[in-house]
Protein backbone atom coordinates (compact mmCIF):
# COMPACT_ATOMS: atom_id res chain seq x y z
CA UNK A 1 0.00 0.00 0.00
CA UNK A 2 1.22 3.62 -0.85
CA UNK A 3 -0.24 6.37 0.36
CA UNK A 4 -0.25 9.74 -1.45
CA UNK A 5 -0.91 13.15 -0.30
CA UNK A 6 -1.63 16.21 -2.12
CA UNK A 7 -0.17 19.39 -1.06
CA UNK A 8 -0.82 23.01 -1.72
CA UNK A 9 -2.99 23.56 -5.66
CA UNK A 10 -2.49 19.62 -6.33
CA UNK A 11 -5.73 19.31 -4.01
CA UNK A 12 -7.79 20.62 -6.46
CA UNK A 13 -7.14 17.77 -8.68
CA UNK A 14 -8.76 15.13 -6.57
CA UNK A 15 -11.34 14.61 -3.99
CA UNK A 16 -9.17 14.18 -1.10
CA UNK A 17 -6.49 15.18 0.02
CA UNK A 18 -4.79 11.61 0.57
CA UNK A 19 -5.15 8.64 -1.24
CA UNK A 20 -4.03 5.18 -0.24
CA UNK A 21 -2.96 3.11 -3.79
CA UNK A 22 -2.87 -0.65 -3.45
CA UNK A 23 0.63 -0.76 -4.98
CA UNK A 24 4.45 -1.24 -4.06
CA UNK A 25 7.78 -1.49 -5.74
CA UNK A 26 6.95 0.88 -8.45
CA UNK A 27 8.72 3.54 -9.56
CA UNK A 28 7.44 6.97 -9.69
CA UNK A 29 6.99 7.01 -13.19
CA UNK A 30 3.68 3.94 -12.92
CA UNK A 31 2.44 6.25 -10.06
CA UNK A 32 1.98 9.14 -11.77
CA UNK A 33 0.05 7.03 -14.27
CA UNK A 34 -2.30 5.37 -11.80
CA UNK A 35 -2.79 8.81 -10.64
CA UNK A 36 -3.71 10.44 -13.60
CA UNK A 37 -6.11 7.32 -14.39
CA UNK A 38 -7.97 7.61 -10.64
CA UNK A 39 -8.18 11.21 -11.30
CA UNK A 40 -12.13 12.72 -11.71
CA UNK A 41 -12.62 13.94 -15.13
CA UNK A 42 -14.53 17.10 -13.69
CA UNK A 43 -11.46 18.21 -11.80
CA UNK A 44 -8.73 20.21 -12.78
CA UNK A 45 -5.73 18.08 -14.64
CA UNK A 46 -2.75 17.34 -12.21
CA UNK A 47 0.33 19.94 -13.89
CA UNK A 48 2.91 16.25 -13.78
CA UNK A 49 5.83 18.12 -15.31
CA UNK A 50 5.43 21.13 -12.38
CA UNK A 51 5.55 18.90 -9.38
CA UNK A 52 8.16 17.97 -6.79
CA UNK A 53 7.80 14.58 -5.52
CA UNK A 54 9.13 13.63 -2.02
CA UNK A 55 9.25 10.32 -0.88
CA UNK A 56 9.05 9.81 2.98
CA UNK A 57 9.71 13.85 2.77
CA UNK A 58 13.22 13.46 0.48
CA UNK A 59 12.96 14.99 -2.71
CA UNK A 60 12.53 12.40 -5.23
CA UNK A 61 14.99 14.28 -8.14
CA UNK A 62 17.76 13.68 -5.40
CA UNK A 63 17.35 10.57 -5.45
CA UNK A 64 16.79 8.37 -8.88
CA UNK A 65 14.16 10.96 -10.38
CA UNK A 66 11.04 9.13 -11.76
CA UNK A 67 12.59 5.87 -11.45
CA UNK A 68 12.88 5.57 -7.67
CA UNK A 69 11.01 3.18 -6.72
CA UNK A 70 8.43 3.01 -3.78
CA UNK A 71 7.95 0.51 -1.91
CA UNK A 72 5.27 -0.52 0.66
CA UNK A 73 3.81 2.10 3.53
CA UNK A 74 6.08 4.75 1.54
CA UNK A 75 4.44 8.49 2.02
CA UNK A 76 4.38 10.17 -1.46
CA UNK A 77 4.02 14.04 -1.46
CA UNK A 78 2.66 15.86 -4.46
CA UNK A 79 3.86 19.32 -4.33
CA UNK A 80 3.44 21.69 -7.32
CA UNK A 81 6.17 24.12 -7.89
CA UNK A 82 4.12 27.14 -9.23
CA UNK A 83 2.30 28.45 -6.14
CA UNK A 84 1.00 31.11 -4.07
CA UNK A 85 2.71 34.39 -3.32
CA UNK A 86 3.08 37.99 -4.78
CA UNK A 87 5.41 38.36 -7.67
CA UNK A 88 8.28 39.97 -5.31
CA UNK A 89 8.25 36.74 -3.15
CA UNK A 90 8.10 33.50 -3.09
CA UNK A 91 7.63 31.10 -0.03
CA UNK A 92 7.96 26.91 0.30
CA UNK A 93 8.87 24.34 2.24
CA UNK A 94 11.30 21.66 1.43
CA UNK A 95 12.50 18.75 3.92
CA UNK A 96 10.81 21.01 6.73
CA UNK A 97 13.13 23.99 5.46
CA UNK A 98 11.31 27.02 5.46
CA UNK A 99 12.20 29.07 2.13
CA UNK A 100 11.80 32.83 1.13
CA UNK A 101 13.12 34.00 -2.41
CA UNK A 102 13.45 37.48 -3.22
CA UNK A 103 15.37 39.16 -6.44
CA UNK A 104 17.03 42.19 -5.51
CA UNK A 105 18.11 44.80 -8.11
CA UNK A 106 21.73 45.20 -9.30
CA UNK A 107 22.99 48.81 -7.59
CA UNK A 108 26.63 50.16 -8.13
CA UNK A 109 27.31 50.12 -4.16
CA UNK A 110 25.37 46.25 -3.92
CA UNK A 111 28.20 43.44 -3.55
CA UNK A 112 29.62 40.70 -1.87
CA UNK A 113 29.54 42.55 1.95
CA UNK A 114 25.79 43.28 0.95
CA UNK A 115 25.19 39.82 1.69
CA UNK A 116 27.83 39.41 4.68
CA UNK A 117 26.33 42.24 6.56
CA UNK A 118 23.17 40.35 5.93
CA UNK A 119 24.21 37.04 7.61
CA UNK A 120 25.55 39.55 11.00
CA UNK A 121 21.98 40.78 10.65
CA UNK A 122 20.20 38.09 10.70
CA UNK A 123 22.10 35.12 12.26
CA UNK A 124 19.58 32.95 12.76
CA UNK A 125 19.08 32.51 8.72
CA UNK A 126 20.66 30.47 5.97
CA UNK A 127 21.33 33.37 2.92
CA UNK A 128 23.14 32.75 0.25
CA UNK A 129 22.50 34.79 -3.13
CA UNK A 130 22.65 34.08 -7.14
CA UNK A 131 23.35 36.08 -9.83
CA UNK A 132 19.57 36.34 -11.65
CA UNK A 133 21.66 35.32 -15.19
CA UNK A 134 22.16 31.37 -13.76
CA UNK A 135 18.60 31.33 -12.73
CA UNK A 136 16.07 29.83 -15.15
CA UNK A 137 12.87 30.08 -13.55
CA UNK A 138 10.97 28.62 -9.93
CA UNK A 139 11.47 24.82 -11.30
CA UNK A 140 14.69 25.47 -11.58
CA UNK A 141 15.27 26.73 -8.39
CA UNK A 142 13.72 24.93 -6.38
CA UNK A 143 15.06 21.73 -8.04
CA UNK A 144 18.54 22.58 -7.04
CA UNK A 145 17.43 23.32 -3.52
CA UNK A 146 15.63 20.02 -2.84
CA UNK A 147 19.19 18.65 -4.02
CA UNK A 148 21.31 20.66 -1.57
CA UNK A 149 19.42 19.91 1.49
CA UNK A 150 18.90 16.23 0.59
CA UNK A 151 22.92 16.61 0.12
CA UNK A 152 22.90 18.27 3.50
CA UNK A 153 20.40 16.04 5.15
CA UNK A 154 23.04 13.00 3.89
CA UNK A 155 26.33 14.47 4.86
CA UNK A 156 27.26 14.78 1.41
CA UNK A 157 27.54 18.59 0.56
CA UNK A 158 30.41 19.77 -2.34
CA UNK A 159 31.72 21.84 0.61
CA UNK A 160 31.50 22.09 4.19
CA UNK A 161 28.63 24.74 4.17
CA UNK A 162 25.12 24.60 2.80
CA UNK A 163 25.12 28.04 0.83
CA UNK A 164 28.02 27.34 -0.51
CA UNK A 165 26.95 24.15 -1.99
CA UNK A 166 24.09 25.90 -3.49
CA UNK A 167 26.05 27.99 -5.42
CA UNK A 168 28.39 26.01 -6.50
CA UNK A 169 25.29 23.93 -8.33
CA UNK A 170 23.94 26.51 -9.68
CA UNK A 171 27.06 27.41 -11.35
CA UNK A 172 27.78 23.71 -12.23
CA UNK A 173 30.98 23.69 -10.79
CA UNK A 174 32.57 22.45 -8.46
CA UNK A 175 35.48 24.95 -7.94
CA UNK A 176 34.72 27.39 -4.87
CA UNK A 177 36.22 30.05 -6.26
CA UNK A 178 35.08 29.90 -9.99
CA UNK A 179 31.74 29.53 -8.96
CA UNK A 180 31.64 33.10 -7.01
CA UNK A 181 33.00 34.96 -9.68
CA UNK A 182 30.67 33.25 -11.94
CA UNK A 183 27.26 33.07 -10.25
CA UNK A 184 27.80 35.44 -7.08
CA UNK A 185 27.02 39.08 -6.44
CA UNK A 186 27.91 41.38 -8.90
CA UNK A 187 27.27 45.23 -8.78
CA UNK A 188 24.79 46.71 -10.97
CA UNK A 189 23.54 42.90 -11.92
CA UNK A 190 19.96 41.17 -10.41
CA UNK A 191 20.46 38.42 -8.10
CA UNK A 192 17.91 36.01 -6.08
CA UNK A 193 18.19 36.58 -2.61
CA UNK A 194 17.54 32.61 -1.21
CA UNK A 195 17.04 32.41 2.49
CA UNK A 196 16.28 29.41 4.88
CA UNK A 197 15.02 29.95 8.77
CA UNK A 198 11.88 30.73 10.69
CA UNK A 199 9.16 32.35 9.17
CA UNK A 200 9.12 34.96 11.81
CA UNK A 201 12.52 35.62 10.95
CA UNK A 202 11.84 35.78 7.20
CA UNK A 203 9.15 37.92 7.67
CA UNK A 204 11.30 40.53 8.73
CA UNK A 205 14.00 39.99 6.28
CA UNK A 206 11.66 40.61 3.24
CA UNK A 207 10.41 44.15 4.76
CA UNK A 208 13.79 45.24 5.37
CA UNK A 209 14.91 43.84 1.25
CA UNK A 210 11.34 45.08 0.06
CA UNK A 211 12.26 48.55 -1.34
CA UNK A 212 15.33 46.93 -2.94
CA UNK A 213 13.47 43.80 -4.83
CA UNK A 214 12.21 43.43 -8.15
CA UNK A 215 9.42 40.68 -9.79
CA UNK A 216 11.15 37.38 -9.83
CA UNK A 217 12.28 36.08 -13.00
CA UNK A 218 11.46 39.22 -15.28
CA UNK A 219 14.41 38.63 -17.21
CA UNK A 220 14.64 35.74 -19.63
CA UNK A 221 17.87 34.18 -19.17
CA UNK A 222 17.30 30.95 -21.35
CA UNK A 223 19.83 31.98 -24.41
CA UNK A 224 22.83 32.59 -22.02
CA UNK A 225 22.32 29.64 -20.22
CA UNK A 226 22.41 27.59 -23.01
CA UNK A 227 25.56 29.47 -24.15
CA UNK A 228 27.34 29.86 -21.00
CA UNK A 229 27.19 25.81 -20.49
CA UNK A 230 27.40 25.11 -24.01
CA UNK A 231 24.25 23.02 -24.30
CA UNK A 232 23.41 22.04 -27.29
CA UNK A 233 20.04 21.33 -29.56
CA UNK A 234 20.70 17.95 -29.42
CA UNK A 235 21.41 17.67 -25.61
CA UNK A 236 18.05 20.23 -25.28
CA UNK A 237 15.30 18.00 -27.50
CA UNK A 238 17.21 14.65 -26.58
CA UNK A 239 14.92 15.82 -23.19
CA UNK A 240 10.93 14.98 -23.22
CA UNK A 241 9.57 18.18 -20.62
CA UNK A 242 8.00 21.33 -20.27
CA UNK A 243 10.99 22.51 -18.68
CA UNK A 244 13.93 20.94 -21.30
CA UNK A 245 16.76 23.41 -19.79
CA UNK A 246 15.66 23.15 -16.63
CA UNK A 247 15.94 19.72 -16.23
CA UNK A 248 19.60 19.70 -18.45
CA UNK A 249 20.82 22.26 -15.72
CA UNK A 250 19.70 19.87 -12.61
CA UNK A 251 20.86 17.19 -13.63
CA UNK A 252 24.07 18.70 -14.16
CA UNK A 253 23.93 20.00 -10.83
CA UNK A 254 22.85 16.73 -9.35
CA UNK A 255 26.12 14.99 -10.56
CA UNK A 256 28.83 17.35 -9.45
CA UNK A 257 31.91 15.92 -7.80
Amino acid sequence: MINVKFIGGAKKSFPSEQLQIDKSDIPIRELIDLLLELQPPNMPKLDTENILIAVNGSDSSAMNGRSTRIQNNDLVSIIPLIHGGSSKKINFVILKKNIQITEIKGQKTIDIKFLDNLRTKYPKIQLQAISSNFVLNEYHLQKILSISLESAKKNILLSNKLETDILMRFALTNQVSDAIREAGIKPKTNFILIAIGNKKSLNSLYLDMSPLSTNLFSKKNNIFLKRHFDITKKQFDSVYSKNSLADILVEKAAILL
